[in-house]
């Protein structure tokens, strides 16, 4: 029998190694290729870049109250004294208020009550607001600070004034010549100047002098009758101390504004409204109350103690 020819290449065990030394030579070409990279330990980081910037904290609400809910049925009463001669109807809708039509209830909630008579009429409206920073550099409460401030200029309230900072009196020269402080001639101990020059903190001293001079002295001496030069307003207080004035202890910042206004020919209007800020919430009541017919206007101590007080229980379920 004729035996085949012998071709190289074509015998199982030649075959077999070369189909080992191609998968082996890709293997290596895989294994180089997902490891060439760089190693996540060995990237270097710019130094030039620096640290992060912080991000300012959150404010400290995420949600608000029910608006209409929020107030309680005693004070409902107590305020709109004119709903309790109403028809059951619609003395049931006075006291439930109508909610105010906002996109975003967790941004900005509202409420209405209102109770009318012939005589005189009540409105109570509730505003709530969250205030929230899109920037990062900007707290949230930032934020509603500068709103809340916005606010009280319109309303024509002034902000407090932060006293400028005091100099502290230089200490007497040790040692030296007497006119010439510490040291040698030419030389000055500290809180001395130059012969014809103005010291430093003049303008605080001259504030300072001037303040002096607005107040009374140990002494007792009268003080100094105000700048009434032309074009300075003179500020005007009212005895019984109901202006329009920042409140203290109602959240973390508050004021109240009183406007007197006339309705008609005998009718007045007084709208009192308590504006107060707790972390990024703002909190405003509006109180009016308007009489018809009538030459007496509506009592602003009275009108005024009731918005404090329904804005003092908003604050204390905001601390809830």
């Amino acid at each position: 029998m004729q035996r085949k020819r012998y071709a190289p290449g074509r015998t199982g065990s030649a075959a077999r190694t070369a189909v080992a030394l191609t998968l082996g030579l890709g293997l290596g070409i895989g294994l180089t290729g997902c490891s060439g990279g760089t190693p996540a330990d060995d990237i270097a980081v710019d130094a030039k870049a620096g640290p992060a910037a912080p991000v300012a904290p959150p404010g400290r609400y995420r949600t608000l109250f029910e608006p209409c809910g929020s107030v309680p049925q005693a004070a409902l009463k107590d305020m709109l004294p004119g709903a309790a001669a109403l028809p059951d109807p619609e003395r049931g809708k006075a006291y439930r208020g109508a909610a105010a039509v906002t996109y975003d209830t967790d941004r900005r909630v509202g409420c209405t009550w209102k109770a009318d008579t012939p005589d005189t009429s009540h409105r109570l409206v509730l505003d709530v607001e969250r205030v929230v920073s899109y920037d990062t550099a900007v707290s949230d409460d930032d934020r509603a600070q500068e709103v809340y401030v916005r606010k009280q200029l319109a309303a024509g309230i002034a902000l407090p004034v932060t006293p400028p900072p005091t100099t502290p009196p230089a200490s007497p020269g040790t040692g030296g010549d007497a006119g010439t402080g510490t040291g040698g001639p030419g030389q000055t101990s500290p809180g001395s100047t130059p012969s014809g020059k103005a010291p430093a903190d003049a303008g605080t001293a001259n504030v300072t002098a001037n303040a002096a001079k607005a107040s009374p002295g140990a002494s007792g001496a009268p003080s100094a009758p105000a700048d009434t030069s032309p074009g300075t307003p003179t500020p005007t207080v009212d005895p019984t101390g109901l202006e329009p004035r920042v409140l203290e202890g109602l959240g973390d910042i508050a004021y109240l504004d009183d406007v007197l206004s006339a309705v008609g020919t005998n009718g007045h209007q007084r709208a009192i409204s308590v504006v107060f800020r707790t972390s990024n919430v703002i909190v405003t009541v509006s109180y009016r109350e308007q009489t018809n017919g009538s030459a007496e206007a509506p009592d602003s101590r009275e009108l005024q103690e009731k918005a404090r007080n329904l804005a003092r229980l908003l604050a204390e379920r905001l601390e809830e």
